[in-house]
């Protein structure tokens, strides 16, 4: 037994470079491994916990009471992280022959929001969603009053340039997105114009359409446009994001081990 292991510990100490080296190397490459997936899972918990604070300060926002839309004086400061969903509520007149028609898909289906400018009482433009309809030919200034209108809903922020992989294309009337800028632009609104649009209506407030289960709602049992309609459901994975990429670091870890008992019981 003594010379056995003596033999053993002689054949350790007169393993080749070569060996040491993937050795090595392999401790290196599992060591970096291991952060990568241990930096990813504690990164998963920070986005957690912002996804949380975001859940809560969207729901007391459309929650809370309607207050002034944002006024000229107060665009400048407004921004995603401190406004966006704010219940706000504008008092003016609708401007006819203005509304453009932005891409949509919502319970109702797929087909447009109904984006017409406001000419708010103290002198700016808002654009307004009033809601969804199902054709771009829906007809814009049907319902649309000479008297002044008020309107409550959520402030959102400008969605500028298109959608993924698709560009607004003013000259055919294709808005993948609500970008207030090139709306303004396009329509030859009066400014100022407000950076952001009011989506007409509250979330809390809507009920679910007729057989939403089974797609769009049948013709002739739903009064467009449909305000209210704003997501403020967020998805919220990442907790089980988090708990994969520390498994893949246990498993990291594991197989590290795995690796350095074996090669040091090889045989030389």
């Amino acid at each position: 037994m003594p010379e056995d292991r003596v033999t053993t510990g002689e054949t350790a100490r007169k393993r080749p470079p070569l060996f040491r080296f993937q050795a090595a190397l392999a401790a290196f490459a599992g060591l970096v491994l291991f952060a990568g997936f241990l930096a990813l899972g504690i990164w998963q918990l920070e986005r957690r916990e912002w996804k949380l604070d975001l859940i809560a300060a969207v729901n007391a926002r459309v929650a809370a009471a309607p207050v002034a839309a944002p006024g000229p004086d107060e665009w400048s400061s407004i921004d995603f992280a401190g406004d966006e969903y704010r219940h706000v509520v504008a008092t003016g007149r609708f401007l006819r022959g203005k509304s453009v028609f932005a891409q949509a898909t919502t319970d109702y289906g797929g087909g447009f929001w109904l984006m017409t400018p406001l000419m708010d009482e103290r002198g700016f433009t808002v654009l307004v969603n009033r809601g969804f309809v199902p054709y771009r030919d829906f007809p814009a200034d049907a319902d649309l009053g000479e008297s002044e209108a008020t309107v409550a809903g959520l402030l959102r922020m400008s969605q500028p340039d298109g959608a993924f992989l698709r560009s607004n294309v003013p000259a055919e009337g294709r808005w993948y997105s609500r970008d207030v800028t090139a709306i303004a632009a396009w329509e030859n609104l009066s400014d100022p114009v407000a950076p952001y649009f009011i989506d007409a209506g509250s979330p809390l407030a809507h009920t679910p359409p007729p057989n939403a289960e089974m797609g769009a709602p049948p013709p002739g049992s739903v009064d467009y446009p449909v305000p209210g309609l704003t997501r403020i459901a967020f998805r919220n994975s990442h907790l089980q994001y988090a708990l994969t990429w520390f498994a893949m670091a246990g498993l990291t870890l594991v197989g590290a081990v795995v690796v350095i008992r074996h090669g040091r019981r090889r045989p030389r």
